[in-house]
């Protein structure tokens, strides 16, 4: 080659190369100006550090079984550490094989699923994201599909990349994904498909997880099992072929079910009413935003048998009244055909009502003058006699026969009857009752007297039909249940037990320009001078408003809201006999005083309250402990002694009179319903004017259970109905099935009180010959004499000293007459 040639050649390539090297620094210009114009406002991957993502919160029963969860995202955030190896290498072979292998992006995978879409374009795509891109556009970027967003996430990747740590980055996305119906991240979908922790999954189990990232609704089980069972089958090859499983196992795997496992009722309860005020509590307390991202963990005082058996006990008294005063106020569900016989599947469709479901539904199968036979939707059958269906009136006018009101087809609601013929069955079919569901409403609350904890609330017959909660949040005139405060408030003020008081009518004026007030006992009827203790005991209105008005209706009130029942009570003496507005929750948490010797209780659902570290937030005993401790070794010394820190209501001599004379109430009372339950029990009943609302509240030295019953737009319940018809009948039910297996324990006395036998009716110290006595609580040297005793204005005197004509003496009618 010529020497001109050669340096032409030389020239040439010089020329090249400079090219080149101007080409690569263009490009290199061009590729950093492209990644300054797209990196532009991107997110600072600095939060991935702090990642704290919406998990849920969830409230528990006493006995560890679930009973809400709270979230907005239902997620339950593991560590990387905690995720077991097989579940990840599912999502690897899912979703990205080269993880650990490239740096967020991976070049080879994008050109092999490009030509794989592009020479199979039926089948399924393969996609070229990066585990990396997904945790970048799950966690900062929209869903939204174009180039610019692709780059943006690119460029994200390799950020992340470098930032952390590939375990890091596969537990933010383990974490983070959503695998459907509602559940995000392994754990959560691990507890929505299988109901078991992540270490419990099975190989297959796990293999369809993995398979869930790119469609989850498509490969739904429940809607799509043949698509599910390919695409986990997929995920098993992949596994088999990336080396984390034997083709063995992965066969044998590929040939089991998917087998969806849902809890049942060993781990979750379904008790609304209580939840949902545990959800109002911890929204109280903490905030929306921590109530549904924050991963509280809430054990509560729910007890689940106690809940069920209050359940059970208020809807029968409902429905127990709604028989007798409602008449029939229902329809048949649906008619259906039942001459073919084939009349199950048609029964297990048919819609129930609000509340239904705490009925049966059945078909008439055929009916005459005196009973129906009914089928339900398992097959079964059964038979309602009239008496079963007899108070279904309209217009007050019971049916004539069975077959007037229970047409064959027709649809109605039952409910077995213990008491029918044979055990419960009549010509070898078992007894049901004609139901429909109750219009009357009610409430109640289970208590520990001594903590305040609630072991169950019911507010309301049906949480579907209501969320309305009748035990927490309806504020109702406590008729005489509000009667045992201002005979507190006697007692403290120089009355005993067996002061006599007039039970006699009178009038008081209530002010210039209005009419003379004549309050009446609820029968009408007088008993003159008797012991206070019957004034209590006979829910006695004249009496009680006597005592008012002689100790003053400002310590009435004072004792009413020291006890916690109201705010800010009227002085008004109407108001002693239960004419102010009270939730039944609150009126419980006051009797829980006289339960527990005077100590003053708090009412609360929730027992701890945990953040999602551990950390305890809250602790409803809050008793200062300092000797104890969860590390703290036995070494023979003594056990800690944790002081009583609650407030001391009243004394406990005079909380203990109120106690006895409510002892009274359940043993010769309005409450005497509950006296042959087997065991000490105290309580009072109330019943407001006209009858618009029935309550009962009864304890026994260690539970206080509370009743009110009543319509939600106030009107009469009818003649007759009170708190000792209406109330009282659930307070029984409860606790003869609560308590059956709990031995009985007596009210502990206190120092100070001795007990005296006394004529019932005069409250002097008993002779021989005396008919009617009883044991009485006297404090130290208030013991009764021979002579009878009334107050004076100024002290308790024998009535032998009262002489209208004595100069200075008050008879103890305080000006009422």
């Amino acid at each position: 080659m010529t020497e001109k040639k050669q340096g032409f050649l030389l020239r040439a390539l010089l020329a090249l190369f400079s090219l080149g090297i101007i080409g690569v620094i263009f490009g290199l210009a061009a590729a950093g100006a492209l990644l300054h114009y797209f990196g532009r406002g991107l997110p600072d991957i600095g939060d991935l550090a702090h990642y704290e993502p919406p998990i849920v919160t969830r409230a528990y029963a006493s006995d560890g079984r679930l009973l809400a969860s709270f979230s907005t995202q239902n997620r339950v955030y593991v560590p990387f550490a905690s995720i077991p190896p097989r579940v990840i290498d599912a999502f690897l072979s899912a979703e990205d094989k080269d993880f650990y292998r490239h740096a967020g992006i991976d070049i080879p995978g994008i050109i092999r699923a490009a030509v794989f879409d592009i020479t199979h374009p039926h089948h399924r795509k393969m996609g070229g994201s990066t585990i990396t891109q997904q945790v970048a556009k799950n966690f900062f970027l929209s869903d939204k599909v174009s180039y610019v967003r692709k780059i943006r996430e690119a460029i994200l990747s390799f950020r992340i990349e470098q930032a952390y740590t590939k375990d890091q980055i596969l537990a933010l996305y383990l974490n983070e994904i959503y695998l459907g119906q509602g559940a995000y991240g392994v754990a959560a979908a691990s507890l929505k498909y299988f109901n078991k922790p992540l270490d419990e999954l099975t190989l297959e189990e796990a293999a369809f997880l993995g398979a869930l990232p790119k469609a989850p609704n498509n490969y739904n089980p429940e809607t799509h099992y043949a698509a599910a069972v390919e695409r986990r089958n997929w995920v098993l090859g992949e596994m088999a072929k990336n080396g984390y499983i034997t083709q063995a196992a992965a066969a044998a795997a590929a040939q089991k079910p998917i087998t969806l496992v849902r809890p049942d009722g060993h781990q979750v309860v379904n008790y609304p009413y209580f939840a949902e005020e545990v959800r109002r509590k911890l929204d109280e307390l903490y905030g929306e935003k921590a109530l549904y991202e924050g991963g509280l963990l809430v054990k509560t005082t729910l007890v689940p048998r106690y809940q069920r058996l209050a359940i059970a006990a208020l809807r029968d008294g409902l429905v127990a009244y709604d028989m007798r005063r409602d008449g029939l106020h229902s329809k048949p569900l649906a008619h259906l055909d039942v001459a073919d016989g084939k009349w199950k599947l048609p029964l297990a469709q048919v819609k129930l009502p609000p509340g239904g479901d705490a009925f049966t539904p059945a078909v008439v199968l055929k009916s005459d003058a005196k009973r129906a036979v009914v089928g339900f939707a398992d097959g079964t059958k059964g038979v309602i006699p009239y008496d079963g269906m007899k108070w279904a009136a309209t217009h007050g006018v019971p049916p004539r026969t069975v077959a007037a009101l229970l047409q064959p087809g027709d649809v109605w609601l039952t409910a077995p009857l213990a008491d029918g013929k044979e055990g419960g069955k009549e010509g070898g079919l078992p007894v049901y009752g004609l139901r429909q569901v109750p219009k009357v409403e009610g409430g109640m609350v289970v208590m520990d007297p001594h903590t305040g904890r609630v072991f169950a609330l019911v507010g309301g017959f049906s949480y579907e039909m209501s969320q309305f909660d009748r035990a927490t949040q309806a504020e109702r005139q406590p008729g005489s249940t509000i009667k045992p405060f201002v005979y507190l408030t006697a007692l403290e003020n120089g009355f005993t037990p067996a002061t006599l008081v007039a039970d006699e009518p009178f009038e008081i004026s209530q002010g210039p320009g209005l009419p003379e007030w004549n309050p009446k006992n609820y029968a009408g009827k007088y008993l003159g001078l008797v012991p206070m203790r019957i004034g209590l005991e006979r829910s006695r209105n004249l009496m009680t408003i006597r005592l008012a008005n002689d100790v003053g209706m400002d310590k009435v009130a004072a004792t009413v809201e020291k006890f916690g029942i109201m705010d800010n009570m009227p002085p008004l003496l109407s108001m002693s006999i239960g004419a102010g507005d009270v939730t039944l929750l609150r009126m419980a948490a006051g009797y829980a005083a006289f339960a527990n010797g005077g100590k003053k209780v708090t009412p609360t659902l929730i027992d701890r309250v945990q953040d999602r570290y551990g950390k305890t937030l809250y602790v409803h005993d809050s008793a200062p402990c300092p000797d104890c401790g969860p590390l703290i070794a036995w070494r023979g010394q003594a056990t800690p002694v944790i002081p009583d820190t609650r407030e001391q209501l009243d004394d406990p001599r005079y909380n203990y009179q109120i106690v006895s004379m409510l002892e009274g109430v359940v043993q010769r009372g309005t409450g005497i319903l509950l006296r042959n339950i087997g065991r000490p029990v105290a309580g009072k009943t109330g019943t407001t004017n006209d009858s618009k609302d029935a309550w009962f509240i009864g304890f026994t030295p260690d539970l206080l259970v509370g009743v009110y019953v009543g319509y939600d737009e106030p009107k009469s319940l009818g003649p007759r109905e009170t708190g000792s018809r209406d109330a009282a009948p659930v307070v029984r039910q409860f606790m003869m099935a609560a308590l059956k297996d709990v031995p009985p324990q007596p009210f502990s006395v206190p120092n100070g009180i001795d007990l005296v036998r006394i004529n019932e009716m005069t409250g002097t110290r008993a002779k021989p010959g005396d008919a009617k006595t009883i044991i009485e609580a006297f404090t130290d040297g208030d013991e009764p004499g021979d002579e009878p005793t009334m107050w004076t204005g100024h002290a308790v005197t024998p009535v032998s000293n009262l002489t209208h004509a004595s100069e200075g003496v008050d008879t103890g009618l305080g000006g009422l007459y």
